[in-house]
């Protein structure tokens, strides 16, 4: 039986007694006695995101069929101030009973893994994958296969840096399968190039899917014919905004606000948050969207998208290749190859979209809520077989 919408495990408010700035901790559920989840730092942040995080984190790990529950930190506070790094060592010091016992977290918004990863050294705990390592029946194995996989590179990047847009792009190509439509059909829209945009552009147009338009903060670059997606990484800056000097002569521009309205099948917003709206969601015009930013579409765009018979594919699908990628890896199900982390994410990626797809097909509601109930239901058989917060499993 899949669970109802459920109270969170656990919500904890922390108030900083030197800076008065807060900090916020929910578990969304735990399985095996554990919950994965980044934290984050931004002016504003509230428990109510944080929870909403939380519990899109157990979604993320339940369609990825990975055994973990899900989990969030965040703290009310400018990641950019003088006092940023203090006040994160705090938090982490507070709330350590957590930490060590059954939160896995890493980096967020505002909150750089090196940074997280220096402050849980300070704090005495390593790193801030303790909670699984401690679990491990071999420490010392487990952290050296993990510290590997994060120095391994792609083509000269990280493998960290790419293999979230591979899932973006292999989400992508099965909701194009699941559609039925012939080789050569899609052509795709990417806003956003910075790390995961830019990662799924350049898989898209390798998997053979044309890529017409991508999008960044001063504009949409445009080519109907499709855009040299290689030519425009190389000339793309560490904001990910793309020097024009490295356009061909076919290729065009477009102001920001245009990017809904280029012709194309397949949208994938990887930039900000409810970049898509009720007030422009009319603008659109592609037959799918695939959402790898956190959060880009609003309920009542995505609902008159439905309308038309836009399908979304949810972000909590899309964008889970990192968090996947990092549990297999503490696993041991893949090594640090790349080789094996693609195949992986590809193989379950497929999978997931691929069920989603056919269960919007039937008329069992939308995208979101067949992903939603199949997530839940793959933790719910998760959590009988490991068991909720009073077992946990072994990390080999």
């Amino acid at each position: 039986m899949v669970s109802e919408r459920h109270e969170p495990f656990l919500r904890v408010e922390w108030n900083d007694p030197e800076s008065g700035a807060k900090g916020y901790v929910v578990v969304d559920r735990l399985v095996g006695g554990i919950a994965t989840g980044g934290t984050r730092m931004r002016r504003g942040c509230t428990m109510g995101e944080v929870e909403d995080l939380a519990r899109g984190m157990s979604y993320k790990t339940g369609a990825l069929k990975i055994p973990v529950g899900g989990a969030k930190g965040g703290l009310d506070f400018d990641p950019h101030g003088p006092e940023a790094k203090e006040i994160l060592g705090r938090f982490v010091r507070a709330v350590r009973p957590l930490l060590e016992t059954y939160w896995v977290t890493a980096e967020d918004l505002g909150v750089p893994q090196p940074l997280l990863d220096s402050v849980f050294d300070e704090a005495g705990l390593g790193m801030s994958l303790h909670a699984a390592l401690r679990r491990s029946e071999n420490p010392g194995k487990t952290l050296s296969r993990v510290r590997e996989a994060f120095t391994v590179e792609v083509e000269g990047i990280a493998l960290p840096d790419v293999i979230g847009g591979y899932g973006v792009a292999e989400a992508a190509r099965a909701a194009i399968e699941s559609l039925g439509w012939p080789d050569g059909r899609a052509r795709t829209v990417v806003q956003g190039f910075g790390s995961m945009g830019g990662s799924t552009a350049r898989y898209l147009d390798r998997m053979g899917v044309k890529v017409v338009g991508v999008v960044d903060a001063k504009g949409a670059i445009v080519n109907p014919d499709g855009l040299d997606v290689e030519r425009l990484l190389k000339a793309r800056t560490e904001y990910g905004e793309i020097n024009r000097a490295a356009l061909r002569e076919k290729d065009g521009e477009l102001p920001v606000e245009e990017w809904l309205s280029i012709e194309a099948e397949v949208l994938v917003p990887a930039a900000v948050s409810y970049a898509i709206t009720a007030e422009n969601c009319e603008l659109v015009n592609a037959e799918i969207i695939v959402e790898a930013a956190n959060v880009p579409t609003t309920a009542e765009a995505e609902a008159r998208l439905l309308e038309r018979n836009i399908p979304v594919i949810p972000d909590f699908i899309v964008n889970a290749g990192a968090v996947g990628w990092a549990w297999w890896t503490l696993f041991g199900d893949i090594t640090a190859e790349p080789e094996e982390a693609f195949g992986k994410l590809s193989e379950e990626m497929r999978r997931a979209v691929s069920e989603i797809m056919a269960a919007w097909k039937r008329g069992e509601g939308s995208p979101r809520e067949a992903a939603r109930r199949i997530s839940q239901s793959n933790l719910d058989e998760f959590a009988l077989e490991y068991g909720e917060a009073s077992q946990t499993r072994n990390i080999l």
